[in-house]
């Protein structure tokens, strides 16, 4: 049970009574917050160069992935209940294809008082499940994985951050 407590103390989003609520912010500063996350699909080599070529009957896939994970971004806090709603000033998607693989990366910005790591990471996820939605008619076996942030930039900290694997 003492196991419990601390690590209801140690999560932000639980209150004393051990129930889920929004983090105060109200006491921070605004300050300057970036955040980049990736995500990655893979895919057949036939697929992959159908989405190269635009000859999926869906349309032109990293476009519509793009729009779809700016959308996302914008609305992650509808998406995710305690997630304060952000006022992003910049979501950019680009993505690097691989063999066999595209590779998403998502960077949101904004001046806030909490940082915008969810953003980047729904952005991210959002246009990986895109590309599965317009691919999976013609590919099968589409895996969609190690979406994790990979750096943050301001708050507390104020300087850049880059995520490493904790679990190593």
């Amino acid at each position: 049970m003492e196991n419990n407590v601390n690590l209801m103390r140690k999560l932000t989003h639980i209150n004393n009574d051990g129930e889920a609520e929004m983090v105060d912010v109200s006491g921070k500063p605004q300050s300057r917050r970036t955040a980049t996350a990736i995500s990655t699909v893979t895919l057949k080599p036939d697929t992959l160069r159908a989405i190269k070529e635009s000859t999926l009957k869906k349309g032109d896939v990293i476009s519509v992935a793009r729009i779809a994970g700016i959308q996302a971004a914008k609305k992650c806090s509808e998406l995710i209940p305690l997630c304060h709603l952000l006022p992003i000033s910049k979501v950019s998607i680009s993505f690097s294809m691989n063999k066999d693989s595209i590779e998403i990366t998502a960077f949101c910005k904004t001046i806030a008082q909490t940082g915008v790591e969810m953003e980047a990471l729904t952005a991210a996820s959002i246009a990986a499940l895109t590309i599965y939605d317009m691919c999976k008619s013609i590919d099968k076996g589409i895996e969609i994985s190690c979406t994790r942030l990979v750096k943050k930039t301001g708050g507390a900290k104020i300087n850049s951050e880059t995520v490493n694997d904790v679990r190593s």
